[in-house]
């Protein structure tokens, strides 16, 4: 019964640590592990002044700043355990102490200790660093007490068999355990990447986001075929998988497929790119991000408006600083028929020109455009560098125009109706002699 067999193996278990406590080598080994860890506690002044995190990481994403931390603070557990190691090995290769088993046992836990540290310093959520403790440590008892071998083969002998492919429980672990780790460490070092292709000033900005999505597709990818490779699985016996992917691009991901395709043809062509004004529809505002399925326009209000890719290849699009980051704005206005409209002009011009955001390499200039029923119809225009400031700098000039046209007594036409009320009909008198 496998009862029995627990009892038994708990029974012999606790023979040998009786007799192994009772010996001079347990005592020679638990010494041996109290200088370690001095020596490891020790080590920890010389870590923190050789490295500045603060320094090194500065500009890092920050999941790579904490993990570099937490790598760095972690060192004397590192150092612990490699000294720990090296003195079993040496210790079980003579006939000093006979068998370190404390010493072995010790650093497996330490590394343990140091991989479930280093692995949870990525992760938020409390659920899954707690999952990822209690599977590390579980591994680590077994590795010591000599039962990992038995249960990696007892949940490796139930299987279920998919053409070439073997899936066992051993083997989904693995797959799971591995995936997990090889997409944390490519993200890592994606983020890494793109910290430094930012700051590269060669690169034009929508060349960075090409770059970026490329790093991270291509980094995934090959963590992905690297842990497939690495748990036994061949590639070729995954082709119904990637015919299942086939028909669900085609029944159900268009949209998806699309705008990654879209998402890459504007990062190519160039037409938009990070930090432009762009109008789409009724949404006008700077893209403050591209990503793989849309890009995010800040409206200015606080709002993030998420613009499908496929939308801005197959729509018209308004990009205001394409070619150019100068805008042009244009006021209209009107003044009555008792003003000259030379001074009108040249007043309007000076108001403009006198305006902290028109631009100073494109004089405004000032148009007599229509003679209306009221008044006279002008038409001014100037270039400002920043097409987002277009309507605060319009209500500045407006304002300075009125100012203006008050200090030189010139009036602006409105509708002027007059309103004549005819008397009344005179009532008509009765005839003379008539019926009472």
């Amino acid at each position: 019964m496998p009862f029995d067999h627990v009892r038994q193996w708990l029974l012999s278990a606790r023979e040998v640590i009786g007799a192994a406590v009772v010996s001079p080598e347990f005592y020679l080994q638990l010494g041996l592990i109290v200088l370690c860890a001095l020596a490891a506690w020790a080590s920890r002044a010389l870590f923190r002044a050789r490295f500045d995190v603060s320094s090194m990481a500065m500009g890092w994403p920050g999941r790579l700043r904490r993990f570099v931390r937490v790598l760095v603070g972690s060192a004397p557990i590192a150092v612990f355990a490699a000294l720990v190691s090296l003195l079993g090995i040496l210790i079980r290769g003579t006939a000093l102490g006979g068998p370190a088993w404390l010493l072995l046992a010790t650093a497996q836990l330490a590394l343990a200790w140091l991989a479930i540290r280093l692995v949870t310093s990525a992760i938020r959520d409390p659920l899954l660093v707690s999952l990822v403790s209690l599977l590390a440590w579980c591994v680590a008892v077994l590795g010591i007490v000599g039962q990992l071998q038995t249960v990696s083969a007892a949940l490796d002998s139930v299987a279920i068999v998919l053409g070439d492919l073997r899936l066992s429980p051993l083997l989904v672990i693995k797959l799971v355990l591995l995936l997990a780790l090889a997409l944390w460490a490519s993200k890592l070092l994606s983020q890494f990447l793109e910290s430094r292709i930012t700051r590269s000033s060669d690169l034009t900005p929508s060349m960075q986001v090409l770059l970026i999505k490329l790093t991270h597709v291509v980094l995934m990818v090959l963590a992905v075929v690297l842990v497939l490779s690495a748990v036994g699985i061949n590639l070729s016996a995954l082709a119904i998988f990637s015919g299942a992917v086939g028909v669900g691009v085609g029944l159900g991901l268009q949209k998806i497929v699309s705008n990654f395709i879209s998402g890459v043809i504007l990062l190519v062509d160039k037409s938009v790119k990070p930090g432009d004004l762009v109008s789409v529809g009724d949404s006008t505002g700077r893209i403050s991000a591209m990503n793989t399925r849309y890009i995010s326009i800040a409206a200015g209000d606080g709002r993030a408006i998420l613009i499908p890719n496929e939308d801005l290849v197959t729509q018209k699009v308004v990009n205001w600083t394409y070619s150019d980051t100068n805008a042009l704005v244009k006021v209209k206005f009107g003044a009555t028929y008792d003003a000259d409209p030379r001074h009108v002009c040249q007043l309007a011009v000076g108001v403009a020109a006198a305006a902290a955001q028109v631009s100073d390499s494109k004089p405004p200039v000032c148009l007599l455009t229509e003679f209306g029923d009221s008044g006279m119809l002008f038409a001014l225009s100037f270039w400002i560098a920043d097409p987002s400031g277009m309507d605060a700098t319009r209500s500045e000039v407006m304002a300075a125009l009125w100012e203006a046209f008050r200090r030189e007594n010139i009036r602006m036409p409105f509708p002027v109706r007059d309103i004549r009320m005819a008397a009344p009909p005179a009532a008509t008198e009765a005839p003379a002699g008539g019926s009472r």
